[in-house]
């Protein structure tokens, strides 16, 4: 049955996965929450994270300073979603460049690739029984969103429309 779910699912797991690693600096496993079933009671999958798997996420900028359109990265970090921070590429030239002189190249573009990823944001829960005396534990629900990341940047022909 849980095999079922992750390969229905990856993609949010990966996310999840991802995101669970950097929030759990400390700790290294992690207990995960799997549906809800009889009762409202979920199956508990605990996770041991790989902290390695960091270095492999950061973003590789030889293949940005090689290209024809060289990017640039800029960051972006919202603090309720998961992952905070994300890196967008950013083109640092309009046209492209020559491959004869190594100037800008105007007869082709530079264009953003585009992805479209999915995030988590972190939205508070309110927990509508309050015990006097207790401090309250704040509980958070995640919501399943997409942002449109810009990987990186690629040559094209401009766009041309005919005048008629």
């Amino acid at each position: 049955v849980i095999w079922d779910w992750l390969q229905h699912h990856s993609a949010v797991l990966v996310l999840g996965l991802a995101t669970l690693l950097e929030a759990t600096r400390e700790s290294q496993t992690v207990s995960v929450k799997m549906g809800t079933g009889p009762r409202g009671k979920g199956k508990i999958l605990r996770l041991s994270l790989d902290p390695t798997a960091l270095d492999q996420m950061n973003p590789i900028t030889s293949a940005a300073n090689m290209s024809l359109s060289p990017w640039t990265y800029r960051d972006s970090f919202v603090e309720t979603r998961l992952p905070q921070r994300i890196s967008h590429a950013q083109c640092l030239t309009s046209g492209c460049v020559s491959l004869q002189d190594g100037g800008e190249d105007y007869s082709l573009e530079a264009k953003p690739i585009s992805y479209h990823a999915l995030v988590l944001h972190r939205v508070s829960k309110r927990n509508p029984k309050k015990r006097k005396g207790k401090k309250q534990r704040r509980r958070y629900v995640f919501k399943l969103g997409l942002e449109v990341i810009t990987v990186g940047c690629t040559c094209v022909r401009p766009t041309v429309i005919p005048q008629q």
